[in-house]
């Protein structure tokens, strides 16, 4: 066991499997863990069932070597592969081409011409959403496609066609989904980064931000209960299990990933232990809403379709709330003072509009525990998934997760600000 000293000036233990002894062979394990460390690692930080295996499917798989993106041509063999078995007669694709956009998954698209049982003849514009050998979150296809078919008389969500959650006819577990026309930013904002302080007209914002709004608040008060949602743990009412699962989660994914040490890790993640939330109402959360993961079309200023539902799970409502009000997703309107919730929405309004159309009350107590939360997760993931990501050459984004991986600092100063806030 190893002391910290903490921004308060407490001394405060800081636990770690593998720290001190093993630190500096981390890389080296971490390459290659043999089955005794990952059981080790499971056993320390239990998370919810499904990410339990996306985890150890990652780790067991580590040692397979560098990633090797599919050719065009493979891709079309694998596409069809799939196709053979799912559907019924004669089928035939055109227009195959990899789609650009997401800093994780490959998306393949293609036009599906069929027999579908339940229109007959059709054409239909697919994507297959894949997983490369590891990525900045490792997440589960299959949650991915119960929560988008769950989600299809909620909010604007992709057509859901199948899924290959092992990755039994493509190389890495997908998801097939029909394509969502629309773009994620304005004409007039073309050379932001999307979702990161993109630039809506007022004119824009006025249509824009109320679908914002009301879509949030709609996920977070459907019932999920009678939905088919088999690939998530559901956390009771009255306990501290679903932040739990995630803090777990992020625990897990620094023991997992990581190569150096970082005390602000330690340190963060005891006090968000030590404060951990009871659970009031069970929410389904999309666990990335922001602007940059919904597409509208220009013309109508409608929101076509929500995207990147990798992160959702069942949980505290705060935890998006606290997410989409992230100052790096927003920016301020034309008088340089007021914050605008993902570009959108004034932040107090889009507050105030929340809790008057979900019914469901904001707690600033806490929203801050989640913007810690949040935080906290960011700058684990930009010092050890992405590290070990490039270091091993298990994407093809691996140029764009290295440049990510320079946001630690940034965000870790961050954690200690949002941390101090509330003291």
């Amino acid at each position: 066991m190893v002391e910290v000293q903490s921004i308060a000036g407490k001394i405060l233990p800081k636990p770690s499997l593998f720290y001190p002894a093993e630190i500096e062979n981390a890389k080296h394990w971490r390459d290659a863990p043999d089955d005794q460390r990952i059981e080790k690692i499971r056993q320390a930080f239990p998370v919810e069932d499904e990410f339990d295996l996306m985890l150890t499917r990652k780790m067991k798989r580590r040692s397979l070597g560098s990633y090797q993106l599919p050719t065009l041509s493979e891709m079309s063999g694998y596409v069809r592969s799939f196709l053979n078995d799912h559907v019924k007669g004669k089928y035939s694709i055109s227009n195959e081409a990899w789609l650009t956009g997401g800093a994780s998954k490959l998306q393949f698209g293609f036009t599906l011409h069929w027999n579908d049982p339940g229109r007959g003849e059709s054409s239909d514009d697919v994507v297959v959403r894949m997983e490369p050998a590891e990525s900045l979150n490792a997440t589960s296809r299959r949650r991915e496609f119960q929560i988008i078919r769950a989600m299809k008389d909620v909010v604007p969500v992709p057509k859901t066609f199948w899924m290959d959650p092992e990755g039994k006819w493509f190389p890495e577990p997908a998801i097939v989904y029909g394509f969502v026309k629309g773009t994620t930013k304005p004409s007039s904002d073309q050379q932001r980064v999307s979702g990161t302080g993109t630039k809506f007209p007022p004119e824009l914002r006025a249509i824009l931000g109320p679908q914002f709004t009301e879509h949030l608040a709609a996920i977070h008060t459907f019932d999920w209960s009678n939905a088919d949602l088999s690939a998530f743990n559901k956390p009771e009412v009255g306990t501290k299990d679903a932040s739990i699962w995630q803090l777990n989660r992020a625990r897990r994914v620094w023991e997992e990933d990581r190569s150096e040490d970082l005390p602000v890790v330690e340190y963060v993640a005891n006090w968000l232990e030590d404060n951990m939330p009871i659970l009031d109402h069970a929410s389904v959360l999309h666990g990335d809403y922001r602007s940059g993961n919904f597409l509208f079309d220009e013309a109508s200023s409608q929101i076509t379709g929500w995207l990147d539902w990798e992160r959702c799970y069942i949980g505290d409502r705060h935890r998006d709330l606290a997410w989409v009000t992230t100052s790096l997703f927003g920016n301020f309107a034309e008088d340089g003072k007021t914050p605008l919730v993902c570009g959108l929405v004034p932040e107090q309004q889009f507050l105030d509009d929340y809790q008057r159309i979900s019914g469901l009350f904001i707690d600033p107590k806490r929203l801050h525990y989640f913007r810690v939360l949040n935080t906290y997760q960011l700058v684990v993931s930009c010092l050890s998934s992405t590290y070990r990501v490039v270091r091993l050459g298990k994407s093809h984004q691996d140029i764009l997760l290295a440049i990510v991986e320079g946001a630690v600092y940034p965000n870790a100063s961050d954690l200690l600000k949002i941390l101090e806030e509330g003291c």
